[in-house]
């Protein structure tokens, strides 16, 4: 194998491991104390986005607060300098999306959604 050739392969090789490590290691950064999305029953009358169909797949920090005991998703914390932001799934992406999608379920710190019947009110804290 000629010597340029060589070293094309190792330069694909070293670009395909940094993509992998970018895509995983993010998940595994944070620091600082833990973001959670809650959930509260409330009554209105007021537009509320249905989220009877979403997947925990899309949607994994509002349907873990909606079926959990105390009406709060697993922790998010947040990486150094904003990267672990720019490659992962956040609380914060989950009630921006749900606001674009239905803008009249918007609240001052969060949005309302409706599932089963049942209107809450989502929002993202940090206690």
């Amino acid at each position: 194998m000629r010597r340029v050739t060589r070293n094309v392969f190792i330069a694909i090789a070293l670009v395909v491991v940094a993509l992998l490590a970018l895509g995983a290691l993010p998940s595994y950064l944070g620091s600082g104390d833990p973001y959670y999305l809650t959930v509260e029953p409330i009554e209105t009358n007021g537009t509320a986005a249905d989220v009877n169909n979403v997947s925990d797949r899309r949607y994994p920090f509002l349907v873990g607060a909606i079926e959990s005991e105390d009406g709060r998703s697993a922790g998010y914390q947040t990486g150094p300098y904003g990267m672990k932001e720019w490659f992962t799934h956040t609380p914060f992406d989950e009630v921006d999306a749900l606001t674009r999608q239905v803008p009249n379920a918007s609240t001052e710190t969060g949005v309302r959604v409706r599932r089963d019947g049942q209107v809450y009110h989502a929002e993202v804290i940090r206690p």
